[in-house]
């Protein structure tokens, strides 16, 4: 029976990579493993494990012999946790990960990494370009790519898949995508600094379909970009917006450091409780292009641009527009 291991498997990506993976049935056995399970039932077919990834992982996982291991499971959320926490949980969640990977047998891995580890961006990215991250998130993630690098690099008949994701959003996801349709229903949404701020997006299903393909392929080592192929800044995101909804209130540009100056009154006025926080403006309001371009030259179909994914996204879950 082929096995398949999830780490993360109650986060956004991991939960929907195995309700994907259990309605293609291409593993006889899927196992989940997370800190707890998630909110959704998890599908037929695919079974829960509790585990801590910042723990040796003999001791928390059945005896399996996985023919893949795909870790997601991460700190992420950037700002929202403390500095060290990002390299208390995915510095150890990389090295377990092989570890566990060499003691096994398992010779295939997907790791799910980040576009912060290209650092800021003055103009388009591919895989190519310099990786220079700056935040705490992005370096954690880098060294996390190559603890695993060295992993595939000891045994050339491993293969390692290396996708960073640029703002994945979909359904079930409360991020930023899905903040800015709600202002835009409510007919407020400001501008973090103009029109033109790019940001790097990728819709769920199509990340998923970008596994599979990478899945497919022979490459000992791929490492690829995940946004859509054709981004778009964030006055047209806005636009799109607005015709799926059916709205024209007007929406306004306002300057970085009044916003900024603002987020820090609401931080005061909650007491820190608030989700409008200067450094997630900041963060906002910084511009990111990164091009897929291992997928466009590979051929890969990327099935969903904005406008799209809006329209799937409404026809598998209306409610999350309200």
């Amino acid at each position: 029976m082929s096995i398949c291991l999830i780490l993360g498997g109650s986060g956004y990506i991991g939960s929907r990579w195995a309700k994907r993976l259990a309605a293609t049935k291409r593993f006889g056995r899927i196992v989940a493993a997370d800190l707890k399970p998630g909110t959704e039932p998890l599908p037929p077919g695919v079974e829960f494990v509790p585990f801590d990834v910042r723990k040796p992982w003999a001791s928390q996982l059945p005896a399996l012999k996985p023919e893949w291991i795909f870790n997601f499971a991460a700190v992420h959320r950037e700002p929202g946790h403390p500095r060290l926490a990002y390299f208390e949980t995915n510095l150890p969640g990389a090295r377990h990960a092989v570890d566990y990977a060499e003691s096994v047998g398992c010779s295939r891995m997907l790791f799910t990494s980040s576009i912060a580890t290209y650092g800021p961006t003055s103009g388009p990215t591919t895989e190519s370009s310099p990786t220079t991250p700056t935040t705490a998130y992005g370096i954690s993630k880098l060294t996390a790519e190559w603890m695993q690098r060295t992993w595939q690099g000891a045994d050339p008949a491993r293969r390692l898949v290396l996708c960073r994701p640029g703002v994945i959003y979909g359904p079930g996801d409360p991020g930023n995508i899905l903040r800015m349709i709600r202002a835009v229903k409510r007919g407020y949404f400001v501008f973090p600094g103009g029109r033109d701020l790019r940001k790097s997006y990728g819709y769920i299903e199509g990340l998923l379909d970008s596994f599979e393909f990478a899945m497919g392929r022979s490459e000992p080592v791929l490492v690829y970009n995940y946004v859509e192929r054709e981004t778009l800044p964030l006055g047209d995101l806005v636009d799109v917006v607005k015709r799926f909804l059916g709205k024209s209130a007007p929406t306004l540009a306002i300057p970085l450091p009044l916003l900024t100056a603002a987020a820090g009154l609401v931080q005061v006025l909650t007491a820190g409780k608030s989700a409008i926080h200067p450094a997630r403006v900041r963060k906002v309001a910084t511009s990111t292009h990164i091009v897929p371009q291992f997928l466009t030259e590979a051929g890969f179909e990327f099935r969903y641009d904005f406008e799209a994914s809006l329209k799937h996204w409404d026809s598998v879950s209306p409610e999350d527009f309200g």
